[in-house]
Protein backbone atom coordinates (compact mmCIF):
# COMPACT_ATOMS: atom_id res chain seq x y z
CA UNK A 1 0.00 0.00 0.00
CA UNK A 2 2.76 2.47 0.84
CA UNK A 3 4.55 2.29 -2.57
CA UNK A 4 1.20 2.73 -4.32
CA UNK A 5 0.41 5.77 -2.17
CA UNK A 6 3.80 7.30 -2.95
CA UNK A 7 3.26 6.77 -6.69
CA UNK A 8 -0.15 8.43 -6.53
CA UNK A 9 1.29 11.44 -4.71
CA UNK A 10 4.00 11.88 -7.35
CA UNK A 11 1.45 11.70 -10.17
CA UNK A 12 -0.72 14.26 -8.40
CA UNK A 13 2.24 16.60 -8.01
CA UNK A 14 3.07 16.41 -11.72
CA UNK A 15 -0.54 17.00 -12.75
CA UNK A 16 -0.72 20.05 -10.47
CA UNK A 17 2.41 21.55 -12.03
CA UNK A 18 0.97 21.01 -15.54
CA UNK A 19 -2.50 22.35 -14.74
CA UNK A 20 -3.44 25.23 -17.06
CA UNK A 21 -3.76 28.60 -15.36
CA UNK A 22 -4.14 32.11 -16.67
CA UNK A 23 -0.85 33.85 -17.56
CA UNK A 24 0.08 37.20 -16.02
CA UNK A 25 -2.35 37.13 -13.12
CA UNK A 26 -2.18 37.71 -9.35
CA UNK A 27 -4.21 35.15 -7.43
CA UNK A 28 -3.70 36.45 -3.86
CA UNK A 29 -4.89 39.92 -2.84
CA UNK A 30 -1.91 40.61 -0.57
CA UNK A 31 0.66 40.23 -3.40
CA UNK A 32 1.86 43.58 -4.77
CA UNK A 33 4.68 45.16 -6.73
CA UNK A 34 5.50 42.27 -9.06
CA UNK A 35 8.38 43.19 -11.37
CA UNK A 36 10.01 40.78 -13.84
CA UNK A 37 12.72 41.90 -16.26
CA UNK A 38 16.20 41.26 -17.63
CA UNK A 39 18.82 41.76 -14.94
CA UNK A 40 19.62 45.45 -14.53
CA UNK A 41 16.99 46.72 -17.00
CA UNK A 42 13.55 47.29 -15.41
CA UNK A 43 12.01 48.32 -18.75
CA UNK A 44 12.97 45.16 -20.63
CA UNK A 45 11.03 42.16 -21.94
CA UNK A 46 11.42 38.91 -19.90
CA UNK A 47 13.22 36.98 -22.63
CA UNK A 48 16.52 35.06 -22.60
CA UNK A 49 18.58 33.28 -25.22
CA UNK A 50 18.88 29.52 -24.82
CA UNK A 51 22.24 28.61 -23.32
CA UNK A 52 23.26 32.19 -22.57
CA UNK A 53 24.41 33.33 -19.13
CA UNK A 54 21.94 36.25 -18.90
CA UNK A 55 19.43 36.32 -16.05
CA UNK A 56 16.00 37.69 -15.23
CA UNK A 57 15.15 39.50 -11.99
CA UNK A 58 11.93 38.72 -10.16
CA UNK A 59 10.73 41.02 -7.36
CA UNK A 60 7.45 40.98 -5.45
CA UNK A 61 6.00 41.95 -2.07
CA UNK A 62 3.56 40.33 0.31
CA UNK A 63 1.75 42.83 2.50
CA UNK A 64 2.17 42.14 6.22
CA UNK A 65 5.04 41.36 8.59
CA UNK A 66 5.25 37.56 8.46
CA UNK A 67 7.73 35.93 6.00
CA UNK A 68 6.40 32.82 4.29
CA UNK A 69 7.76 30.01 2.16
CA UNK A 70 7.36 30.89 -1.49
CA UNK A 71 8.39 28.49 -4.26
CA UNK A 72 8.49 28.78 -8.03
CA UNK A 73 8.41 26.48 -11.03
CA UNK A 74 8.42 26.81 -14.83
CA UNK A 75 5.81 25.36 -17.16
CA UNK A 76 6.63 25.00 -20.86
CA UNK A 77 3.80 26.27 -23.06
CA UNK A 78 2.92 26.42 -26.74
CA UNK A 79 2.67 29.62 -28.77
CA UNK A 80 -0.96 30.08 -27.59
CA UNK A 81 0.09 29.52 -23.93
CA UNK A 82 -1.58 26.15 -23.63
CA UNK A 83 0.56 23.61 -21.70
CA UNK A 84 3.07 21.73 -23.84
CA UNK A 85 2.65 17.97 -24.07
CA UNK A 86 5.97 17.22 -22.38
CA UNK A 87 6.92 15.78 -19.03
CA UNK A 88 8.49 18.38 -16.75
CA UNK A 89 11.78 16.47 -16.71
CA UNK A 90 12.03 16.84 -20.50
CA UNK A 91 12.36 20.62 -20.32
CA UNK A 92 13.81 21.29 -16.83
CA UNK A 93 17.19 20.19 -15.50
CA UNK A 94 17.31 19.86 -11.73
CA UNK A 95 14.47 20.44 -9.29
CA UNK A 96 10.94 21.03 -10.55
CA UNK A 97 10.31 23.41 -7.62
CA UNK A 98 12.67 25.87 -5.97
CA UNK A 99 12.21 27.90 -2.82
CA UNK A 100 12.78 31.65 -2.96
CA UNK A 101 15.41 32.16 -0.29
CA UNK A 102 16.10 35.89 -0.47
CA UNK A 103 13.62 38.13 1.36
CA UNK A 104 13.71 41.26 3.50
CA UNK A 105 11.25 43.09 5.76
CA UNK A 106 10.34 46.61 4.70
CA UNK A 107 11.94 49.44 6.65
CA UNK A 108 11.21 53.19 6.96
CA UNK A 109 7.78 52.67 5.38
CA UNK A 110 4.23 53.27 6.60
CA UNK A 111 3.02 50.06 4.91
CA UNK A 112 4.50 46.82 6.24
CA UNK A 113 5.49 44.19 3.69
CA UNK A 114 8.01 41.44 3.01
CA UNK A 115 10.04 41.84 -0.18
CA UNK A 116 11.09 38.69 -2.07
CA UNK A 117 13.54 38.50 -4.95
CA UNK A 118 15.37 35.91 -7.03
CA UNK A 119 17.49 35.84 -10.18
CA UNK A 120 16.24 33.32 -12.77
CA UNK A 121 17.01 30.77 -13.97
CA UNK A 122 18.97 29.21 -11.14
CA UNK A 123 21.41 26.40 -11.89
CA UNK A 124 19.36 23.81 -10.02
CA UNK A 125 16.20 24.59 -12.05
CA UNK A 126 17.33 25.23 -15.59
CA UNK A 127 15.05 25.32 -18.70
CA UNK A 128 16.43 23.12 -21.48
CA UNK A 129 14.26 24.07 -24.46
CA UNK A 130 13.30 27.23 -26.28
CA UNK A 131 9.71 28.43 -26.17
CA UNK A 132 7.14 30.07 -23.93
CA UNK A 133 7.45 29.47 -20.21
CA UNK A 134 4.93 30.27 -17.51
CA UNK A 135 6.57 31.21 -14.22
CA UNK A 136 4.38 30.09 -11.31
CA UNK A 137 4.97 31.35 -7.77
CA UNK A 138 3.15 29.51 -4.98
CA UNK A 139 3.13 28.89 -1.24
CA UNK A 140 4.60 26.03 0.80
CA UNK A 141 5.53 23.86 -2.17
CA UNK A 142 1.83 23.44 -2.99
CA UNK A 143 0.96 24.49 -6.56
CA UNK A 144 -2.71 24.75 -5.60
CA UNK A 145 -1.75 27.78 -3.43
CA UNK A 146 -0.82 29.86 -6.46
CA UNK A 147 0.26 33.45 -5.73
CA UNK A 148 0.83 34.77 -9.27
CA UNK A 149 2.02 33.86 -12.76
CA UNK A 150 4.23 35.68 -15.26
CA UNK A 151 5.14 34.98 -18.86
CA UNK A 152 8.74 34.56 -19.95
CA UNK A 153 10.38 33.37 -23.17
CA UNK A 154 13.57 31.55 -24.12
CA UNK A 155 14.65 31.92 -27.74
CA UNK A 156 16.99 29.80 -29.82
CA UNK A 157 17.99 32.23 -32.57
CA UNK A 158 17.89 29.98 -35.64
CA UNK A 159 15.59 32.12 -37.79
CA UNK A 160 16.81 35.70 -38.40
CA UNK A 161 13.89 38.15 -38.25
CA UNK A 162 13.68 41.53 -39.96
CA UNK A 163 10.86 44.04 -39.52
CA UNK A 164 9.83 47.57 -40.37
CA UNK A 165 6.84 49.79 -39.60
CA UNK A 166 4.90 51.68 -42.27
CA UNK A 167 1.74 53.65 -42.70
CA UNK A 168 -1.09 51.43 -43.91
CA UNK A 169 -2.16 51.87 -47.54
CA UNK A 170 -5.83 52.10 -46.50
CA UNK A 171 -6.71 55.85 -46.48
CA UNK A 172 -9.05 55.29 -43.53
CA UNK A 173 -6.15 53.97 -41.39
CA UNK A 174 -3.20 55.81 -42.88
CA UNK A 175 -3.02 58.66 -40.36
CA UNK A 176 -4.05 56.69 -37.26
CA UNK A 177 -2.47 53.21 -37.45
CA UNK A 178 0.88 51.51 -37.89
CA UNK A 179 1.51 48.49 -40.07
CA UNK A 180 4.31 46.03 -39.26
CA UNK A 181 5.85 44.00 -42.07
CA UNK A 182 8.10 41.05 -41.25
CA UNK A 183 10.62 38.99 -43.16
CA UNK A 184 12.03 35.63 -42.01
CA UNK A 185 15.16 33.84 -43.20
CA UNK A 186 14.07 30.20 -42.88
CA UNK A 187 17.05 28.43 -44.44
CA UNK A 188 17.58 26.48 -41.20
CA UNK A 189 14.13 24.87 -41.59
CA UNK A 190 13.56 22.01 -44.08
CA UNK A 191 11.99 23.26 -47.31
CA UNK A 192 8.78 21.24 -46.98
CA UNK A 193 8.30 22.55 -43.41
CA UNK A 194 8.91 26.26 -43.94
CA UNK A 195 5.25 27.22 -43.61
CA UNK A 196 4.75 25.34 -40.32
CA UNK A 197 5.71 28.34 -38.21
CA UNK A 198 3.60 30.83 -36.30
CA UNK A 199 4.30 34.54 -36.16
CA UNK A 200 3.13 36.73 -33.25
CA UNK A 201 3.56 40.51 -33.05
CA UNK A 202 3.15 42.43 -29.78
CA UNK A 203 2.74 46.17 -29.40
CA UNK A 204 4.45 47.51 -26.27
CA UNK A 205 4.68 43.94 -24.90
CA UNK A 206 0.91 43.53 -24.48
CA UNK A 207 -0.52 40.11 -25.34
CA UNK A 208 -4.12 41.38 -25.23
CA UNK A 209 -3.60 43.22 -28.54
CA UNK A 210 -1.29 40.69 -30.25
CA UNK A 211 -1.55 40.08 -34.00
CA UNK A 212 -0.73 36.80 -35.72
CA UNK A 213 -0.38 36.98 -39.55
CA UNK A 214 -1.42 33.64 -41.02
CA UNK A 215 -0.21 33.61 -44.62
CA UNK A 216 3.03 35.04 -46.05
CA UNK A 217 2.60 37.41 -48.96
CA UNK A 218 5.89 36.56 -50.69
CA UNK A 219 8.23 33.55 -50.57
CA UNK A 220 11.61 34.10 -52.26
CA UNK A 221 14.08 31.24 -51.86
CA UNK A 222 14.74 31.23 -48.08
CA UNK A 223 12.98 34.54 -47.38
CA UNK A 224 9.37 34.54 -46.23
CA UNK A 225 7.66 37.95 -46.08
CA UNK A 226 4.49 38.84 -44.19
CA UNK A 227 3.17 42.08 -45.64
CA UNK A 228 -0.58 41.69 -46.07
CA UNK A 229 -2.46 44.93 -45.59
CA UNK A 230 -4.59 44.10 -42.55
CA UNK A 231 -2.70 41.22 -40.87
CA UNK A 232 -0.53 43.33 -38.57
CA UNK A 233 -2.12 46.78 -38.31
CA UNK A 234 -2.21 48.39 -34.86
CA UNK A 235 -3.86 51.57 -33.56
CA UNK A 236 -0.86 53.86 -33.06
CA UNK A 237 -2.10 55.68 -29.95
CA UNK A 238 -0.05 58.55 -28.59
CA UNK A 239 2.97 58.92 -26.30
CA UNK A 240 2.19 57.59 -22.81
CA UNK A 241 1.43 59.85 -19.86
CA UNK A 242 3.65 59.67 -16.78
CA UNK A 243 3.61 59.97 -13.00
CA UNK A 244 6.74 60.46 -10.90
CA UNK A 245 5.88 58.90 -7.53
CA UNK A 246 9.41 58.51 -6.20
CA UNK A 247 8.95 61.05 -3.40
CA UNK A 248 6.24 61.90 -0.88
CA UNK A 249 8.12 65.01 0.28
CA UNK A 250 7.61 67.21 -2.76
CA UNK A 251 5.13 67.51 -5.62
CA UNK A 252 6.43 66.38 -8.99
CA UNK A 253 4.95 67.88 -12.14
CA UNK A 254 2.01 65.46 -12.37
CA UNK A 255 1.02 65.42 -8.67
CA UNK A 256 -1.73 67.76 -7.42
CA UNK A 257 -1.47 67.02 -3.69
CA UNK A 258 -0.27 64.41 -1.19
CA UNK A 259 -1.98 63.43 2.07
CA UNK A 260 0.91 62.24 4.26
CA UNK A 261 -1.34 61.84 7.31
CA UNK A 262 -3.15 58.88 5.76
CA UNK A 263 -1.95 55.27 5.97
CA UNK A 264 -1.16 54.40 3.28
CA UNK A 265 -0.22 57.82 1.91
CA UNK A 266 -2.75 59.22 -0.55
CA UNK A 267 -1.45 60.79 -3.78
CA UNK A 268 -3.82 62.76 -6.00
CA UNK A 269 -2.63 63.21 -9.56
CA UNK A 270 -3.62 66.22 -11.61
CA UNK A 271 -6.71 65.73 -13.74
CA UNK A 272 -5.86 64.26 -17.14
CA UNK A 273 -7.58 65.74 -20.14
CA UNK A 274 -8.93 63.92 -23.17
CA UNK A 275 -6.13 64.27 -25.77
CA UNK A 276 -8.05 63.39 -28.94
CA UNK A 277 -8.24 67.05 -29.99
CA UNK A 278 -4.62 67.97 -29.30
CA UNK A 279 -1.92 67.87 -31.94
CA UNK A 280 0.71 65.14 -31.81
CA UNK A 281 3.92 66.05 -30.01
CA UNK A 282 6.81 63.65 -29.51
CA UNK A 283 8.45 63.23 -26.12
CA UNK A 284 10.40 60.28 -24.66
CA UNK A 285 8.11 57.87 -22.82
CA UNK A 286 8.20 54.38 -21.29
CA UNK A 287 5.47 52.74 -23.41
CA UNK A 288 3.53 51.71 -20.31
CA UNK A 289 6.51 50.34 -18.35
CA UNK A 290 7.38 51.34 -14.80
CA UNK A 291 10.35 51.19 -12.44
CA UNK A 292 10.31 50.94 -8.65
CA UNK A 293 12.39 53.56 -6.85
CA UNK A 294 12.52 56.38 -4.31
CA UNK A 295 14.44 59.59 -3.81
CA UNK A 296 13.55 59.71 -0.10
CA UNK A 297 15.45 56.59 1.03
CA UNK A 298 18.46 54.51 0.05
CA UNK A 299 17.16 51.10 -1.00
CA UNK A 300 14.99 50.68 -4.08
CA UNK A 301 13.12 47.57 -3.08
CA UNK A 302 12.39 47.46 0.68
CA UNK A 303 12.47 51.17 1.58
CA UNK A 304 9.90 52.20 -1.02
CA UNK A 305 6.42 52.80 0.35
CA UNK A 306 2.99 51.89 -0.96
CA UNK A 307 0.54 54.66 -1.81
CA UNK A 308 -3.08 54.99 -2.86
CA UNK A 309 -2.80 56.85 -6.16
CA UNK A 310 -5.90 58.61 -7.52
CA UNK A 311 -6.27 58.96 -11.30
CA UNK A 312 -8.79 61.33 -12.89
CA UNK A 313 -9.75 61.64 -16.58
CA UNK A 314 -11.95 64.45 -17.90
CA UNK A 315 -13.67 63.81 -21.27
CA UNK A 316 -13.72 66.84 -23.54
CA UNK A 317 -17.51 66.55 -23.92
CA UNK A 318 -18.14 66.51 -20.18
CA UNK A 319 -20.15 63.31 -20.71
CA UNK A 320 -19.29 59.60 -20.30
CA UNK A 321 -18.26 57.73 -23.43
CA UNK A 322 -21.43 56.15 -24.76
CA UNK A 323 -21.40 52.35 -24.63
CA UNK A 324 -17.75 52.17 -23.55
CA UNK A 325 -15.83 51.52 -20.34
CA UNK A 326 -12.57 53.33 -19.53
CA UNK A 327 -9.43 51.61 -18.24
CA UNK A 328 -5.99 52.65 -16.99
CA UNK A 329 -3.60 50.95 -19.44
CA UNK A 330 -0.17 50.27 -17.95
CA UNK A 331 2.24 47.48 -17.08
CA UNK A 332 1.37 48.33 -13.48
CA UNK A 333 -2.17 47.01 -14.10
CA UNK A 334 -1.00 44.00 -16.14
CA UNK A 335 -1.59 41.38 -13.43
CA UNK A 336 -4.85 42.79 -12.09
CA UNK A 337 -8.31 41.51 -12.99
CA UNK A 338 -9.84 43.93 -15.47
CA UNK A 339 -12.40 45.31 -13.01
CA UNK A 340 -9.61 46.52 -10.73
CA UNK A 341 -8.32 49.06 -13.26
CA UNK A 342 -11.68 50.02 -14.76
CA UNK A 343 -12.50 53.67 -14.02
CA UNK A 344 -15.78 54.87 -12.52
CA UNK A 345 -17.83 57.80 -13.79
CA UNK A 346 -18.42 60.63 -11.28
CA UNK A 347 -21.56 62.35 -12.55
CA UNK A 348 -21.17 65.28 -10.14
CA UNK A 349 -17.62 66.13 -11.19
CA UNK A 350 -18.11 64.87 -14.77
CA UNK A 351 -14.88 62.89 -14.69
CA UNK A 352 -13.72 59.26 -14.59
CA UNK A 353 -11.93 58.28 -11.37
CA UNK A 354 -9.91 55.34 -10.13
CA UNK A 355 -7.59 54.60 -7.19
CA UNK A 356 -4.68 52.18 -7.68
CA UNK A 357 -2.40 50.93 -4.88
CA UNK A 358 1.11 51.51 -6.26
CA UNK A 359 4.62 51.26 -4.92
CA UNK A 360 6.85 54.32 -5.15
CA UNK A 361 8.47 54.62 -8.54
CA UNK A 362 8.17 56.14 -12.00
CA UNK A 363 5.08 55.04 -13.96
CA UNK A 364 3.74 55.50 -17.46
CA UNK A 365 0.14 54.91 -18.51
CA UNK A 366 -2.51 55.77 -21.03
CA UNK A 367 -6.29 55.54 -20.99
CA UNK A 368 -8.17 53.13 -23.25
CA UNK A 369 -11.79 52.22 -23.78
CA UNK A 370 -13.56 48.97 -24.60
CA UNK A 371 -17.18 48.18 -25.39
CA UNK A 372 -19.43 47.86 -22.35
CA UNK A 373 -21.49 44.77 -21.49
CA UNK A 374 -19.32 42.32 -23.36
CA UNK A 375 -16.70 39.78 -22.31
CA UNK A 376 -14.56 40.68 -25.33
CA UNK A 377 -11.85 43.14 -24.34
CA UNK A 378 -10.48 45.26 -27.19
CA UNK A 379 -8.58 48.21 -25.74
CA UNK A 380 -8.80 51.27 -27.98
CA UNK A 381 -6.98 54.58 -27.30
CA UNK A 382 -8.93 56.36 -30.04
CA UNK A 383 -11.60 57.82 -27.73
CA UNK A 384 -9.26 59.06 -25.00
CA UNK A 385 -5.75 59.58 -26.41
CA UNK A 386 -6.21 59.73 -30.15
CA UNK A 387 -4.29 57.70 -32.73
CA UNK A 388 -1.37 59.23 -34.62
CA UNK A 389 0.77 57.20 -37.04
CA UNK A 390 3.88 59.13 -35.94
CA UNK A 391 3.65 57.79 -32.36
CA UNK A 392 6.65 55.98 -30.90
CA UNK A 393 5.81 52.35 -30.12
CA UNK A 394 7.77 49.19 -29.43
CA UNK A 395 6.98 46.03 -31.37
CA UNK A 396 8.14 42.53 -30.40
CA UNK A 397 8.18 39.92 -33.17
CA UNK A 398 8.21 36.24 -32.12
CA UNK A 399 8.51 33.31 -34.52
CA UNK A 400 7.46 29.82 -33.33
CA UNK A 401 7.98 26.54 -35.14
CA UNK A 402 6.86 22.95 -34.59
CA UNK A 403 8.24 20.08 -36.65
CA UNK A 404 6.23 16.93 -37.41
CA UNK A 405 8.05 15.02 -34.69
CA UNK A 406 7.81 17.74 -32.01
CA UNK A 407 5.20 18.03 -29.27
CA UNK A 408 5.55 21.73 -28.52
CA UNK A 409 6.23 25.08 -30.22
CA UNK A 410 9.86 26.15 -30.28
CA UNK A 411 10.73 29.87 -30.25
CA UNK A 412 13.31 30.22 -33.03
CA UNK A 413 13.18 33.93 -33.88
CA UNK A 414 12.94 37.22 -32.00
CA UNK A 415 13.19 40.86 -33.04
CA UNK A 416 12.57 44.25 -31.42
CA UNK A 417 11.31 47.14 -33.52
CA UNK A 418 10.86 50.69 -32.29
CA UNK A 419 8.93 53.20 -34.37
CA UNK A 420 9.70 56.87 -34.17
CA UNK A 421 8.38 60.33 -35.01
CA UNK A 422 8.09 61.18 -38.65
CA UNK A 423 7.55 57.60 -39.79
CA UNK A 424 6.86 57.44 -43.51
CA UNK A 425 6.04 54.80 -46.11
Amino acid sequence: MKPLLFFCCICFSFSAVHAQVQPDRIYKDNIRGVAFFRQGDPYSFPLLELGASDLLELHFDEMGRQPRNYFYTFQLCNADWSPADLNVFEYLRGFTQNRILLYRMSSATTSAYVHYQVNLPERNCLPLKSGNYLLKVFLNGDTSQLAFTRRMMIVQNQVPVGASALQPFDPALQMTHQKVQVSLDVKSIPLFMQQQGKLIILQNNRWETARSPQQPLIIRENIVEFNAELDAVFPAGKEYRWADLRSVRFLSDRIDRIDNSAVPVKVFLKTDADRTRTRYAFFPDLNGHFSIGTTDQYNTWWQTDYMDVYFTLEPSSGQPYSGRDVYIWSEATLLMPREQYKMEWNAEKKVYEKMLPLKQGYYSNSYVTSRSNTSEFRPDPGFTEGNYFEAENEYTILFYYRSFSSRYDELLGFHKLRTGPGMRQ
